[in-house]
Protein backbone atom coordinates (compact mmCIF):
# COMPACT_ATOMS: atom_id res chain seq x y z
CA UNK A 1 0.00 0.00 0.00
CA UNK A 2 1.49 3.30 -1.07
CA UNK A 3 0.20 6.79 -0.52
CA UNK A 4 1.24 10.12 -1.91
CA UNK A 5 -0.65 13.30 -2.56
CA UNK A 6 -0.92 12.13 -6.19
CA UNK A 7 -2.06 8.48 -6.01
CA UNK A 8 -3.22 5.92 -3.47
CA UNK A 9 -3.20 2.24 -4.34
CA UNK A 10 -6.24 0.28 -3.18
CA UNK A 11 -5.72 -3.44 -2.64
CA UNK A 12 -7.33 -6.21 -0.61
CA UNK A 13 -4.83 -5.58 2.19
CA UNK A 14 -6.34 -2.30 3.35
CA UNK A 15 -5.31 1.35 3.63
CA UNK A 16 -3.50 3.65 6.05
CA UNK A 17 -4.70 6.80 7.82
CA UNK A 18 -2.43 8.79 5.50
CA UNK A 19 -4.18 7.25 2.47
CA UNK A 20 -7.55 8.41 3.75
CA UNK A 21 -6.30 11.97 4.34
CA UNK A 22 -4.67 12.05 0.89
CA UNK A 23 -7.90 11.08 -0.87
CA UNK A 24 -10.26 13.12 1.32
CA UNK A 25 -8.32 16.37 1.54
CA UNK A 26 -5.76 16.34 -1.26
CA UNK A 27 -7.74 14.75 -4.10
CA UNK A 28 -5.32 11.85 -4.48
CA UNK A 29 -6.24 9.51 -7.33
CA UNK A 30 -7.19 5.98 -6.34
CA UNK A 31 -5.63 3.10 -8.26
CA UNK A 32 -7.27 -0.32 -7.90
CA UNK A 33 -4.92 -3.29 -7.93
CA UNK A 34 -5.84 -6.17 -10.22
CA UNK A 35 -5.48 -8.73 -7.43
CA UNK A 36 -8.19 -6.96 -5.45
CA UNK A 37 -10.64 -7.17 -8.35
CA UNK A 38 -9.80 -10.84 -8.86
CA UNK A 39 -10.70 -11.54 -5.24
CA UNK A 40 -13.89 -9.53 -5.54
CA UNK A 41 -14.97 -11.50 -8.60
CA UNK A 42 -14.21 -14.86 -6.95
CA UNK A 43 -16.39 -14.07 -3.93
CA UNK A 44 -19.12 -12.67 -6.17
CA UNK A 45 -19.37 -15.96 -8.01
CA UNK A 46 -20.06 -17.67 -4.69
CA UNK A 47 -22.76 -15.12 -3.79
CA UNK A 48 -24.51 -15.66 -7.11
CA UNK A 49 -24.74 -19.38 -6.37
CA UNK A 50 -26.38 -18.58 -3.06
CA UNK A 51 -28.73 -16.13 -4.76
CA UNK A 52 -30.13 -18.91 -6.93
CA UNK A 53 -30.37 -21.44 -4.09
CA UNK A 54 -33.73 -22.44 -2.65
CA UNK A 55 -32.37 -21.75 0.84
CA UNK A 56 -33.03 -18.11 1.89
CA UNK A 57 -29.90 -16.07 2.60
CA UNK A 58 -30.18 -12.75 4.44
CA UNK A 59 -29.52 -9.73 2.28
CA UNK A 60 -29.20 -11.87 -0.83
CA UNK A 61 -32.66 -13.36 -1.24
CA UNK A 62 -34.53 -11.77 1.70
CA UNK A 63 -35.69 -8.37 2.83
CA UNK A 64 -33.71 -6.23 5.28
CA UNK A 65 -33.78 -5.34 8.95
CA UNK A 66 -37.19 -5.92 10.47
CA UNK A 67 -38.33 -7.29 7.07
CA UNK A 68 -35.63 -9.97 6.94
CA UNK A 69 -38.14 -12.84 7.11
CA UNK A 70 -39.60 -12.14 3.68
CA UNK A 71 -38.19 -14.21 0.82
CA UNK A 72 -37.78 -12.07 -2.31
CA UNK A 73 -38.43 -13.72 -5.72
CA UNK A 74 -35.55 -13.60 -8.23
CA UNK A 75 -37.34 -11.23 -10.59
CA UNK A 76 -37.84 -8.68 -7.79
CA UNK A 77 -34.28 -8.55 -6.45
CA UNK A 78 -32.98 -5.75 -8.66
CA UNK A 79 -35.95 -3.68 -7.57
CA UNK A 80 -35.19 -4.68 -3.98
CA UNK A 81 -31.71 -3.17 -4.24
CA UNK A 82 -32.98 0.02 -5.86
CA UNK A 83 -35.71 0.35 -3.23
CA UNK A 84 -33.18 -0.12 -0.43
CA UNK A 85 -30.91 2.67 -1.65
CA UNK A 86 -33.72 5.07 -2.54
CA UNK A 87 -35.59 4.62 0.74
CA UNK A 88 -32.43 4.86 2.82
CA UNK A 89 -31.36 8.09 1.12
CA UNK A 90 -33.42 9.96 3.67
CA UNK A 91 -30.93 12.48 5.03
CA UNK A 92 -31.92 16.02 5.92
CA UNK A 93 -30.20 19.25 6.81
CA UNK A 94 -27.18 21.02 5.33
CA UNK A 95 -24.74 19.14 3.16
CA UNK A 96 -21.67 17.87 4.98
CA UNK A 97 -18.18 18.85 3.89
CA UNK A 98 -16.65 17.52 0.67
CA UNK A 99 -13.73 15.93 2.51
CA UNK A 100 -16.12 13.95 4.69
CA UNK A 101 -17.93 12.53 1.67
CA UNK A 102 -14.66 11.64 -0.06
CA UNK A 103 -13.38 9.86 3.05
CA UNK A 104 -16.72 8.05 3.36
CA UNK A 105 -16.61 6.81 -0.23
CA UNK A 106 -12.94 5.83 -0.16
CA UNK A 107 -13.37 3.81 3.02
CA UNK A 108 -16.40 2.05 1.57
CA UNK A 109 -14.41 1.29 -1.59
CA UNK A 110 -11.71 -0.14 0.67
CA UNK A 111 -14.18 -2.57 2.21
CA UNK A 112 -15.70 -3.51 -1.15
CA UNK A 113 -12.19 -4.24 -2.46
CA UNK A 114 -11.52 -6.59 0.47
CA UNK A 115 -13.51 -9.36 -1.19
CA UNK A 116 -15.68 -9.94 1.88
CA UNK A 117 -18.86 -8.17 0.75
CA UNK A 118 -19.88 -10.17 -2.32
CA UNK A 119 -20.32 -7.28 -4.76
CA UNK A 120 -19.36 -7.37 -8.43
CA UNK A 121 -16.11 -5.75 -9.50
CA UNK A 122 -18.05 -3.09 -11.41
CA UNK A 123 -19.43 -1.71 -8.13
CA UNK A 124 -15.93 -1.13 -6.78
CA UNK A 125 -14.58 0.34 -10.00
CA UNK A 126 -17.54 2.67 -10.39
CA UNK A 127 -17.14 4.05 -6.87
CA UNK A 128 -13.44 4.63 -7.52
CA UNK A 129 -14.23 6.27 -10.87
CA UNK A 130 -16.66 8.68 -9.18
CA UNK A 131 -13.99 9.60 -6.62
CA UNK A 132 -11.34 10.12 -9.26
CA UNK A 133 -13.68 12.26 -11.34
CA UNK A 134 -14.10 14.64 -8.42
CA UNK A 135 -17.85 14.02 -8.26
CA UNK A 136 -19.14 14.47 -4.71
CA UNK A 137 -22.55 13.12 -3.68
CA UNK A 138 -24.58 15.47 -1.51
CA UNK A 139 -24.73 13.89 1.95
CA UNK A 140 -26.99 15.52 4.51
CA UNK A 141 -26.15 16.23 8.14
CA UNK A 142 -28.83 14.04 9.70
CA UNK A 143 -29.70 10.44 8.85
CA UNK A 144 -27.17 8.14 10.50
CA UNK A 145 -27.55 6.53 13.92
CA UNK A 146 -24.12 4.92 13.66
CA UNK A 147 -25.53 1.40 13.61
CA UNK A 148 -26.24 -0.86 10.66
CA UNK A 149 -23.53 1.48 9.44
CA UNK A 150 -23.83 5.10 8.38
CA UNK A 151 -26.92 4.12 6.43
CA UNK A 152 -28.31 7.38 5.06
CA UNK A 153 -24.92 8.99 4.23
CA UNK A 154 -23.73 5.87 2.40
CA UNK A 155 -27.09 5.52 0.65
CA UNK A 156 -26.81 9.06 -0.74
CA UNK A 157 -23.43 8.02 -2.20
CA UNK A 158 -24.80 4.74 -3.58
CA UNK A 159 -27.68 6.59 -5.20
CA UNK A 160 -25.21 8.58 -7.29
CA UNK A 161 -23.60 5.34 -8.50
CA UNK A 162 -27.07 4.42 -9.77
CA UNK A 163 -27.27 7.71 -11.69
CA UNK A 164 -29.74 9.28 -9.26
CA UNK A 165 -29.72 11.63 -6.27
CA UNK A 166 -27.69 14.81 -5.86
CA UNK A 167 -24.03 15.51 -6.51
CA UNK A 168 -21.57 18.30 -7.15
CA UNK A 169 -18.94 18.34 -9.86
CA UNK A 170 -15.23 19.09 -9.39
CA UNK A 171 -16.10 22.79 -9.33
CA UNK A 172 -18.42 22.31 -6.35
CA UNK A 173 -21.57 23.15 -8.35
CA UNK A 174 -24.54 20.80 -7.88
CA UNK A 175 -25.73 19.51 -11.24
CA UNK A 176 -27.86 16.60 -12.50
CA UNK A 177 -26.15 13.33 -11.68
CA UNK A 178 -26.64 11.75 -15.15
CA UNK A 179 -24.92 14.80 -16.66
CA UNK A 180 -21.96 14.59 -14.25
CA UNK A 181 -21.49 10.86 -14.83
CA UNK A 182 -21.76 11.21 -18.61
CA UNK A 183 -19.13 13.97 -18.69
CA UNK A 184 -16.78 11.69 -16.73
CA UNK A 185 -17.50 8.71 -18.96
CA UNK A 186 -19.06 6.73 -16.08
CA UNK A 187 -21.96 4.34 -16.71
CA UNK A 188 -24.49 4.13 -13.86
CA UNK A 189 -24.70 0.70 -12.27
CA UNK A 190 -27.76 -1.54 -11.90
CA UNK A 191 -27.42 -3.17 -8.51
CA UNK A 192 -27.66 -6.94 -8.19
CA UNK A 193 -28.25 -9.21 -5.18
CA UNK A 194 -26.48 -8.22 -1.98
CA UNK A 195 -24.96 -5.04 -3.44
CA UNK A 196 -27.34 -2.55 -1.87
CA UNK A 197 -26.54 -3.73 1.63
CA UNK A 198 -22.82 -3.89 0.87
CA UNK A 199 -22.82 -0.25 -0.15
CA UNK A 200 -24.41 1.06 3.05
CA UNK A 201 -23.46 -1.23 5.95
CA UNK A 202 -20.27 0.37 7.27
CA UNK A 203 -18.84 2.77 9.83
CA UNK A 204 -17.11 4.71 7.05
CA UNK A 205 -18.46 8.18 7.75
CA UNK A 206 -17.67 8.22 11.45
CA UNK A 207 -14.28 6.56 10.81
CA UNK A 208 -13.31 9.06 8.13
CA UNK A 209 -14.16 11.96 10.41
CA UNK A 210 -12.24 10.32 13.26
CA UNK A 211 -9.11 9.99 11.14
CA UNK A 212 -9.27 13.62 10.04
CA UNK A 213 -9.87 14.78 13.62
CA UNK A 214 -6.85 12.80 14.82
CA UNK A 215 -4.67 14.41 12.14
CA UNK A 216 -5.93 17.88 13.11
CA UNK A 217 -5.53 17.31 16.83
CA UNK A 218 -1.97 16.05 16.46
CA UNK A 219 -1.04 19.33 14.81
CA UNK A 220 -3.10 21.47 17.19
CA UNK A 221 -1.71 19.86 20.33
CA UNK A 222 1.82 20.73 19.24
CA UNK A 223 0.61 24.27 18.50
CA UNK A 224 -1.00 24.37 21.95
CA UNK A 225 2.41 23.64 23.49
CA UNK A 226 3.85 26.54 21.48
CA UNK A 227 1.13 29.04 22.45
CA UNK A 228 1.34 27.90 26.08
CA UNK A 229 5.08 28.52 26.07
CA UNK A 230 4.55 31.98 24.56
CA UNK A 231 2.03 32.68 27.32
CA UNK A 232 4.66 31.64 29.88
CA UNK A 233 6.96 34.27 28.38
CA UNK A 234 4.19 36.87 28.30
CA UNK A 235 3.34 36.25 31.96
CA UNK A 236 6.95 36.09 33.22
CA UNK A 237 6.52 32.44 34.10
CA UNK A 238 9.21 29.87 34.78
CA UNK A 239 10.46 27.10 32.51
CA UNK A 240 11.75 24.99 35.38
CA UNK A 241 8.49 23.06 35.74
CA UNK A 242 9.07 21.59 32.28
CA UNK A 243 12.43 19.92 32.91
CA UNK A 244 12.42 16.20 31.99
CA UNK A 245 13.17 14.95 35.51
CA UNK A 246 9.68 16.04 36.58
CA UNK A 247 7.86 14.20 33.83
CA UNK A 248 8.79 10.82 32.41
CA UNK A 249 10.84 9.90 35.48
CA UNK A 250 8.31 10.85 38.15
CA UNK A 251 5.03 10.47 36.27
CA UNK A 252 5.50 8.25 33.22
CA UNK A 253 2.71 9.42 30.95
CA UNK A 254 4.33 9.63 27.48
CA UNK A 255 2.25 12.55 26.20
CA UNK A 256 3.05 14.68 29.24
CA UNK A 257 6.79 14.24 28.71
CA UNK A 258 6.45 15.15 25.03
CA UNK A 259 4.49 18.33 25.75
CA UNK A 260 6.90 19.39 28.51
CA UNK A 261 9.80 18.83 26.14
CA UNK A 262 8.11 20.97 23.49
CA UNK A 263 7.53 23.83 25.92
CA UNK A 264 11.05 23.67 27.29
CA UNK A 265 12.52 23.86 23.79
CA UNK A 266 10.26 26.75 22.76
CA UNK A 267 11.38 28.64 25.88
CA UNK A 268 15.08 27.83 25.43
CA UNK A 269 17.44 30.83 25.52
CA UNK A 270 14.61 33.25 26.29
CA UNK A 271 15.86 36.52 27.80
CA UNK A 272 12.39 37.09 29.24
CA UNK A 273 12.48 33.79 31.14
CA UNK A 274 16.08 34.31 32.23
CA UNK A 275 15.34 37.81 33.53
CA UNK A 276 13.48 36.65 36.64
CA UNK A 277 15.17 33.38 37.56
CA UNK A 278 16.82 35.20 40.48
CA UNK A 279 15.01 37.46 42.92
CA UNK A 280 11.47 36.59 41.84
CA UNK A 281 9.17 36.58 44.88
CA UNK A 282 6.62 34.28 43.26
CA UNK A 283 6.85 30.67 44.38
CA UNK A 284 4.64 29.05 41.74
CA UNK A 285 2.92 29.89 38.48
CA UNK A 286 -0.82 29.41 38.08
CA UNK A 287 -2.08 25.99 37.06
CA UNK A 288 -2.86 27.09 33.52
CA UNK A 289 0.89 27.64 33.01
CA UNK A 290 2.42 25.09 35.34
CA UNK A 291 0.10 22.21 34.42
CA UNK A 292 -0.01 22.82 30.66
CA UNK A 293 2.01 19.65 29.86
CA UNK A 294 -0.18 17.54 32.11
CA UNK A 295 -3.35 18.62 30.27
CA UNK A 296 -1.96 18.63 26.74
CA UNK A 297 -0.07 15.42 27.48
CA UNK A 298 -3.19 13.61 28.62
CA UNK A 299 -4.79 14.84 25.42
CA UNK A 300 -1.92 13.37 23.40
CA UNK A 301 -2.29 10.00 25.07
CA UNK A 302 -6.03 10.01 24.36
CA UNK A 303 -5.37 10.81 20.71
CA UNK A 304 -2.94 7.89 20.57
CA UNK A 305 -5.63 5.59 21.97
CA UNK A 306 -8.08 6.90 19.37
CA UNK A 307 -5.55 6.23 16.61
CA UNK A 308 -5.17 2.65 17.83
CA UNK A 309 -8.94 2.16 17.58
CA UNK A 310 -9.07 3.85 14.18
CA UNK A 311 -6.24 1.68 12.86
CA UNK A 312 -8.05 -1.46 13.96
CA UNK A 313 -11.22 -0.24 12.28
CA UNK A 314 -9.27 0.47 9.10
CA UNK A 315 -8.19 -3.18 9.08
CA UNK A 316 -11.81 -4.33 9.30
CA UNK A 317 -14.15 -5.42 6.50
CA UNK A 318 -17.52 -4.34 7.83
CA UNK A 319 -20.70 -5.56 6.17
CA UNK A 320 -23.83 -7.48 7.12
CA UNK A 321 -24.06 -10.19 6.02
CA UNK A 322 -20.38 -10.76 5.34
CA UNK A 323 -18.73 -13.48 3.28
CA UNK A 324 -16.27 -15.42 5.46
CA UNK A 325 -13.06 -16.94 4.03
CA UNK A 326 -14.64 -20.42 4.07
CA UNK A 327 -17.58 -19.20 1.98
CA UNK A 328 -20.18 -18.92 4.71
CA UNK A 329 -22.39 -15.85 4.52
CA UNK A 330 -22.79 -14.74 8.10
CA UNK A 331 -25.13 -12.22 9.66
CA UNK A 332 -23.30 -10.20 12.31
CA UNK A 333 -23.17 -6.97 14.29
CA UNK A 334 -19.80 -5.59 13.21
CA UNK A 335 -21.49 -2.50 11.78
CA UNK A 336 -22.17 -1.26 15.33
CA UNK A 337 -20.15 1.90 15.74
CA UNK A 338 -19.48 1.73 19.49
CA UNK A 339 -15.66 1.41 19.28
CA UNK A 340 -15.43 4.44 17.01
CA UNK A 341 -18.17 6.40 18.76
CA UNK A 342 -16.50 6.10 22.16
CA UNK A 343 -13.19 7.55 21.03
CA UNK A 344 -14.94 10.30 19.09
CA UNK A 345 -16.56 11.30 22.37
CA UNK A 346 -13.25 10.98 24.24
CA UNK A 347 -11.64 13.37 21.78
CA UNK A 348 -14.43 15.92 22.20
CA UNK A 349 -13.58 15.99 25.92
CA UNK A 350 -9.90 16.42 25.07
CA UNK A 351 -10.55 19.23 22.62
CA UNK A 352 -12.75 21.11 25.09
CA UNK A 353 -10.28 20.84 27.94
CA UNK A 354 -7.23 21.94 25.96
CA UNK A 355 -9.27 24.92 24.77
CA UNK A 356 -10.37 25.63 28.33
CA UNK A 357 -6.85 25.86 29.77
CA UNK A 358 -5.73 28.03 26.83
CA UNK A 359 -8.55 30.47 27.51
CA UNK A 360 -7.50 30.72 31.16
CA UNK A 361 -3.99 31.75 30.10
CA UNK A 362 -5.43 34.38 27.78
CA UNK A 363 -7.65 35.83 30.49
CA UNK A 364 -4.69 36.03 32.87
CA UNK A 365 -2.67 38.09 30.37
CA UNK A 366 -5.51 40.59 30.01
CA UNK A 367 -6.06 41.17 33.74
CA UNK A 368 -3.68 43.79 35.20
CA UNK A 369 -4.15 42.24 38.66
CA UNK A 370 -2.57 38.97 37.43
CA UNK A 371 -0.43 39.88 34.40
CA UNK A 372 2.58 41.25 36.33
CA UNK A 373 2.86 44.71 34.88
CA UNK A 374 1.04 44.53 31.56
CA UNK A 375 -1.61 47.13 30.64
CA UNK A 376 -5.24 46.21 31.11
CA UNK A 377 -6.48 44.05 28.21
CA UNK A 378 -3.13 44.72 26.49
CA UNK A 379 -4.69 47.97 25.24
CA UNK A 380 -2.63 50.75 23.73
CA UNK A 381 -4.37 53.31 25.96
CA UNK A 382 -6.57 51.45 28.50
CA UNK A 383 -9.88 53.19 28.93
CA UNK A 384 -9.78 54.83 25.54
CA UNK A 385 -8.86 51.49 23.96
CA UNK A 386 -10.33 48.09 24.86
CA UNK A 387 -7.45 46.07 23.44
CA UNK A 388 -8.16 42.35 23.35
CA UNK A 389 -11.06 42.46 25.82
CA UNK A 390 -13.65 41.16 23.37
CA UNK A 391 -11.26 38.70 21.74
CA UNK A 392 -11.35 36.90 25.09
CA UNK A 393 -15.17 37.01 24.98
CA UNK A 394 -15.00 35.26 21.63
CA UNK A 395 -12.59 32.73 23.06
CA UNK A 396 -14.85 32.13 26.07
CA UNK A 397 -17.82 31.60 23.77
CA UNK A 398 -15.87 29.03 21.77
CA UNK A 399 -14.83 27.20 24.93
CA UNK A 400 -18.38 27.19 26.24
CA UNK A 401 -19.58 25.74 22.96
CA UNK A 402 -16.93 23.03 23.13
CA UNK A 403 -17.97 22.12 26.66
CA UNK A 404 -21.50 21.48 25.40
CA UNK A 405 -20.08 19.46 22.51
CA UNK A 406 -18.16 17.32 25.02
CA UNK A 407 -21.42 15.77 26.23
CA UNK A 408 -21.20 12.21 24.86
CA UNK A 409 -23.37 11.14 21.95
CA UNK A 410 -22.53 7.45 22.32
CA UNK A 411 -24.73 6.99 25.41
CA UNK A 412 -27.79 8.45 23.71
CA UNK A 413 -29.17 5.40 21.90
CA UNK A 414 -32.64 5.65 20.35
CA UNK A 415 -34.25 2.40 19.12
CA UNK A 416 -35.19 2.16 15.44
CA UNK A 417 -36.48 -0.23 12.75
CA UNK A 418 -39.46 -1.51 14.73
CA UNK A 419 -37.15 -2.37 17.66
CA UNK A 420 -34.98 -4.67 15.52
CA UNK A 421 -32.22 -2.10 15.87
CA UNK A 422 -32.82 -1.43 19.53
CA UNK A 423 -29.37 -0.13 20.50
CA UNK A 424 -27.40 2.20 18.25
CA UNK A 425 -24.05 3.98 18.63
CA UNK A 426 -24.80 7.55 17.49
CA UNK A 427 -21.21 7.57 16.20
CA UNK A 428 -22.01 9.83 13.26
CA UNK A 429 -23.31 12.47 15.66
CA UNK A 430 -20.25 12.05 17.87
CA UNK A 431 -18.11 12.69 14.79
CA UNK A 432 -20.07 15.73 13.67
CA UNK A 433 -19.78 17.46 17.03
CA UNK A 434 -16.08 16.58 17.29
CA UNK A 435 -15.40 18.34 13.98
CA UNK A 436 -16.95 21.51 15.37
CA UNK A 437 -15.02 21.17 18.63
CA UNK A 438 -11.71 20.80 16.78
CA UNK A 439 -12.50 23.96 14.81
CA UNK A 440 -13.25 25.72 18.09
CA UNK A 441 -9.92 24.61 19.54
CA UNK A 442 -8.04 25.94 16.54
CA UNK A 443 -9.69 29.35 16.94
CA UNK A 444 -9.07 29.39 20.70
CA UNK A 445 -5.36 28.75 20.10
CA UNK A 446 -5.31 31.51 17.48
CA UNK A 447 -6.63 33.98 20.06
CA UNK A 448 -4.07 32.81 22.63
CA UNK A 449 -1.38 33.27 19.97
CA UNK A 450 -2.49 36.85 19.27
CA UNK A 451 -2.67 37.60 23.00
CA UNK A 452 0.66 36.04 23.97
CA UNK A 453 2.59 37.67 21.15
CA UNK A 454 1.09 41.06 21.99
CA UNK A 455 2.07 40.53 25.63
CA UNK A 456 5.63 39.67 24.59
CA UNK A 457 5.81 42.73 22.34
CA UNK A 458 4.67 44.89 25.24
CA UNK A 459 7.25 43.33 27.58
CA UNK A 460 9.94 44.16 25.05
CA UNK A 461 8.69 47.72 24.61
CA UNK A 462 8.21 48.40 28.33
CA UNK A 463 11.73 47.11 29.09
CA UNK A 464 13.36 49.24 26.43
CA UNK A 465 14.18 46.22 24.32
CA UNK A 466 15.75 44.14 27.09
CA UNK A 467 13.01 41.54 27.61
CA UNK A 468 13.07 39.66 24.34
CA UNK A 469 11.49 36.32 23.50
CA UNK A 470 13.61 33.26 22.84
CA UNK A 471 14.55 32.26 19.29
CA UNK A 472 11.41 30.15 18.85
CA UNK A 473 9.12 32.92 20.06
CA UNK A 474 10.92 35.43 17.86
CA UNK A 475 10.41 33.16 14.84
CA UNK A 476 6.70 32.85 15.56
CA UNK A 477 6.41 36.61 16.03
CA UNK A 478 8.10 37.23 12.69
CA UNK A 479 5.66 35.00 10.83
CA UNK A 480 2.63 36.39 12.63
CA UNK A 481 3.64 40.02 12.29
CA UNK A 482 3.92 39.67 8.51
CA UNK A 483 0.12 39.75 8.36
CA UNK A 484 -1.13 40.48 11.91
CA UNK A 485 0.00 43.81 13.44
CA UNK A 486 1.15 44.06 17.04
CA UNK A 487 0.11 46.43 19.85
CA UNK A 488 -1.43 49.79 19.06
CA UNK A 489 -4.67 51.70 18.99
CA UNK A 490 -7.92 49.75 18.65
CA UNK A 491 -8.76 48.62 15.13
CA UNK A 492 -11.01 46.16 13.32
CA UNK A 493 -9.90 43.00 15.09
CA UNK A 494 -11.87 40.21 13.43
CA UNK A 495 -9.72 39.96 10.27
CA UNK A 496 -6.57 39.71 12.39
CA UNK A 497 -8.03 36.87 14.44
CA UNK A 498 -9.14 35.10 11.29
CA UNK A 499 -5.65 35.44 9.84
CA UNK A 500 -4.13 34.03 13.02
CA UNK A 501 -6.58 31.15 12.76
CA UNK A 502 -5.45 30.53 9.18
CA UNK A 503 -1.80 30.47 10.24
CA UNK A 504 -2.51 28.03 13.06
CA UNK A 505 -4.58 25.76 10.81
CA UNK A 506 -2.03 25.75 8.00
CA UNK A 507 0.76 24.64 10.34
CA UNK A 508 2.70 27.87 9.72
CA UNK A 509 3.02 28.65 13.44
CA UNK A 510 4.40 25.22 14.23
CA UNK A 511 6.79 25.44 11.28
CA UNK A 512 8.02 28.85 12.44
CA UNK A 513 8.80 27.59 15.95
CA UNK A 514 10.57 24.55 14.52
CA UNK A 515 13.04 26.75 12.65
CA UNK A 516 14.52 27.41 16.10
CA UNK A 517 13.69 24.23 18.02
CA UNK A 518 14.02 21.55 15.38
CA UNK A 519 11.11 19.13 14.92
CA UNK A 520 8.67 19.30 17.81
CA UNK A 521 6.68 16.38 19.15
Amino acid sequence: MSATTETVTLSSSGVTPEDVIAVARHNAKVVLRAEALTGVERVRAHVEKLAHSETPSYGISTGFGALANRHIPTDMRTQLQKSLIRSHSAGMGPAVEREVVRALMFLRAKTLASGRTGVRAVVVTTMVDVLNAGITPVVREFGSLGCSGDLAPLSHCALVLMGEGEAAGPDGVIRPVPELLAEAGITPIELAEKEGLALVNGTDGMLGMLLMAIADLKMLLTTADITAALSVEGLLGTDQVFVPELHMELRPHPGQALSADNMLRVLANSPIVASHRVGDSRVQDAYSLRCAPQVAGAARDTVDHALMVATRELAASIDNPVVLPDGRVSSNGNFHGAPVAYVLDFLAIVSADVASIAERRTDRMLDPARSHGLPAFLAGDPGVDSGLMIAQYTQAGLVSDSKRLAVPASVDSIPSSAMQEDHVSMGWHAARKLRRSVENLRRVLAIELVTATRAIDMRTSLSGGVLLPGPAGAAVLEVLRATVPGPGADRFLSPELEEADRLVGSGAIRAAAETATGPLN
